[in-house]
């Protein structure tokens, strides 16, 4: 059966999937994993990936491309977001990756971004036909789709991601009250584009902040993606975590089992969006997904179901 693979190289994280297409269109997982690289870290809008964090990223798909060859994959497509999307110096990354390992990274629209992970979303979870709203929020940016079941009405990504919050407002450390306050006060401002919108039959939360909240809420030691597909994380749950991450520095955090330690330092800021998201929309729980733009990715590029 022909193997095929794909790398979403996000602000924070390096995705990375193979699967096998098999007689019936479906996909089998071969590898499915992330390496937190932080391309992003010190990033502004117009400013240049740091040196460090260009290396770190380019050993990381090297790592992936050497993985894809060994499983035997006959083709690896690989895209990049919003980081890739502001940085003033993406070429300069871009070409450091070609020349490496041969990988070309495709840099796609938030739009596109979005359509990806809505296609990969409403293909394994059993939503319904009420209306729907679909958001991934990463290290650069947070993406919405909304819909009704199959049907995608509006899409569009907004400039807000956990990396960019984390420095802006040092949510790597211990946060005040006030401290947390000021956060969510801009966080609110910045998803002023949700204001007005009609509350959703269903909401859906994917991407890495919401992944890792949800291994801490069961307590997962070993990460399991079957136990975190379909689960359903409630406020009362996301407001206990924040509690939790603003009381500790990034080294204490690493301490909490089910969050991934490379994602310690940003944990804080991507609940943060969670929380306004669900406010703004008012939503007391939301259903979240382990898929995302990279499996839709993989069905667009190389066909079959996602």
């Amino acid at each position: 059966m022909p193997v095929f693979a794909v790398i979403d190289v996000g602000t924070n994280s390096v995705k990375f999937h193979v699967g096998e297409r098999l007689a019936d269109g479906s996909w089998r997982t071969l590898v499915d994993r992330a390496e937190v690289t932080r391309l992003g870290e010190g990033l502004r809008e117009g400013g240049d990936f740091a040196p460090a964090a260009i290396a770190r990223t380019t050993d990381a798909i090297a790592g992936m491309a050497e993985e894809a060859a060994h499983k035997g994959a006959s083709a690896l497509a690989a895209v990049g977001t919003m980081g890739l999307r502001i940085a003033r110096n993406p070429d300069a990354f871009i070409a450091t990756v070609r020349e490496r390992c041969g990988v070309e990274i495709e840099v796609i629209p938030g739009e596109e971004e979005a359509r990806l992970a809505y296609i990969a979303v409403v293909s394994r979870l059993d939503l319904g036909n009420g209306s729907l709203v679909i958001f991934d929020t990463g290290g650069g940016s947070t993406q919405f789709t909304i819909g009704r079941g199959t049907r995608v009405d509006e899409r569009f990504s907004l400039n807000l991601g956990a990396v960019r919050l984390t420095e802006e407002f040092s949510l790597d450390g211990p946060v005040t009250a006030e401290g947390l306050h000021q956060a969510l006060d801009a966080i609110s401002g910045e998803l002023g584009r949700l204001d007005g919108l009609r509350r959703p039959d269903v909401l859906v939360g994917m991407g890495g902040a919401i992944t890792n909240m949800t291994a801490v809420m069961h307590g997962l030691a070993v990460y399991d993606p079957e136990k975190v597909q379909g689960s359903v994380l409630s406020r009362e749950e996301v407001d206990r975590q924040i509690e939790l991450y603003r009381s500790r520095d990034s080294e204490a955090r690493r301490e909490i089992v089910g969050l991934q330690p490379l994602r310690a330092g940003v944990i804080l800021a991507g609940a943060c969006v969670v929380r306004t998201v669900m406010d703004k929309l008012g939503r007391e729980t939301l259903t979240v997904s382990d898929r995302g733009l990279r499996h839709g990715l993989l069905a667009d590029r190389f066909g079959g179901e996602t």
